[in-house]
């Protein structure tokens, strides 16, 4: 059923549906008209039996007054025994004594057709006055059953014809209620890498389509903001290989060229060195990147002292800071936390470069303070300096994105602070950047009972 075309099953079920409408329909209209018509001719048969037992006179039943003129009519007059006292109209039917004796009070009775006579309707009324007799007044019910035929017919003929319509109109609206799909399929079937901007039609009708356009498309536009992100970092990370890879085979050839003295052989190889130093942590830093977009960054959390953590990363960055004239202050409550200690640490590490390398010259500093509240613990930097350009601070977390003069005279591949993002992520939190007077404030927040991380494969 699920390989049938959709405007096809939806015709069938529209079908199907108005089928049983109107065969419900069709039924309540005959079995309605049948019971008032029945009805209306009981009425005009218990009139006229009430009429004629009034105005009969016991001793002589023959002299009553009939008003059943109508044709197809009959009124009788039957004793207890069936014997007919007084009739007239043209059908003359009967009842026998003992159809007579299982009558207790005024009742209708249906003649089925004989031959030579339709079928009948009979109102019985025994009177209570006098002699007991029966009066026994009665229709033909050829005119109901035609009424009733010619419904039948109608019936027959035009259910079938509003059914063909009503799948026509089911069929023609399906169509045009799935072609805007129709149209978003062939636009989507033509959408390529090479043409990421084209956007699916979406109709002007705020409906089901619409929407799903609308979803469509700004599926689409998150696809697109995900493969230009891709095609920048691949980009970048192209540039910034190029430069190391171009150092170091630059010092090599140098090397080779001529005889050396053994002095600038070795300044050489510790260029050389150098280089490969800074190639090793571009890719490191570029495979933790691209572990934390393909399925989140893996943490494996212990139980770690706060305090002991921050303070082992501040007085590793000590010495570089005291060379730039900046001095670091560490405030952290001594608590067991779970974290992922190497992760963090490697947070904290690129939180303080960046800060030390932004920061002034000369007295500077740099702040550094957690603190444990429920579940969440939070660490806030804050070093003092210019703080992020104001076209820098909404993109500051993105890879390869860096301040001015980080390229010549603060050398940095521009990954630290997403790293950063990343392992904030990876423990269940989040990472903000803001500029506050004389400086700028970066916010870490770690949730301390996420759920359940998977081990080590």
């Amino acid at each position: 059923m699920m390989r049938i075309p959709l405007r096809f099953r939806v015709t069938v079920a529209s079908a199907a549906s108005i089928a049983l409408i109107l065969g419900a329909l069709s039924f309540f209209v005959y079995t309605r008209l049948q019971a008032e018509l029945v009805r209306a001719s009981d009425a005009g048969l218990w009139a006229r039996a009430q009429a004629i037992a009034s105005g009969m006179d016991q001793r002589n039943p023959s002299g009553f007054d009939a008003p059943d003129s109508q044709a197809g009519g009959f009124t009788q007059v039957l004793t207890p025994a069936g014997q007919l006292k007084a009739s007239s109209g043209s059908l003359t039917p009967s009842l026998s004594a003992a159809e007579l004796r299982m009558i207790r009070g005024p009742e209708f009775v249906s003649l089925a057709a004989v031959r030579g006579r339709p079928a009948l309707r009979a109102f019985v009324l025994p009177t209570t006055e006098g002699q007991r007799l029966f009066v026994v007044v009665g229709s033909s019910m050829a005119e109901v059953s035609q009424t009733l035929a010619s419904l039948r017919l109608l019936l027959v003929v035009a259910g079938p014809a509003a059914l063909a319509l009503a799948c026509l109109a089911a069929w023609l609206l399906a169509g045009a209620a799935l072609r805007p799909v129709e149209r978003m399929c062939q636009e989507a079937a033509a959408i390529s890498v090479s043409e990421l901007g084209r956007r699916l039609p979406v109709p002007g009708a705020n409906d089901e389509v619409a929407r799903l356009g609308r979803t469509l498309n700004s599926l689409l536009d998150r696809l697109q903001g995900a493969i230009d992100r891709e095609q920048r970092l691949l980009d970048d990370a192209s540039h910034e290989l190029r430069t190391p890879l171009s150092i170091l085979k630059a010092e090599l050839d140098l090397a080779l060229s001529q005889a050396r003295q053994p002095e600038e052989l070795a300044a050489a190889l510790l260029s050389a060195s150098e280089e490969t130093d800074r190639l090793a942590r571009l890719a490191e830093d570029l495979l933790v990147l691209s572990r934390a977009r393909a399925a989140g960054l893996r943490i494996y959390r212990m139980s770690t002292c706060l305090r002991d953590l921050l303070e082992r990363a501040c007085v590793g960055h000590e010495a570089r800071a005291s060379d730039r004239g900046a001095r670091i202050e560490c405030v952290a409550p001594a608590v067991e936390v779970p974290v992922d200690p190497m992760r963090l640490r490697q947070a904290l590490d690129n939180l303080l470069d960046n800060a030390i390398r932004h920061g002034p010259q000369v007295g500077g500093l740099i702040r550094v303070e957690a603190a444990v509240s429920g579940e969440v613990a939070t660490v806030v930097m804050e070093n003092s300096g210019p703080g992020f350009a104001d076209d820098l601070l909404p993109r500051a977390f993105e890879a390869f994105v860096r301040g001015n003069g980080d390229v010549t005279s603060q050398p940095g591949a521009g990954l630290g602070l997403a790293i950063v993002r990343a392992v904030a992520q990876a423990h269940g939190g989040t990472v903000t950047a803001t500029n506050v007077p004389g400086g700028a404030r970066l916010t870490m927040t770690l949730a301390l009972n996420p759920a359940p991380v998977p081990g080590p494969a």
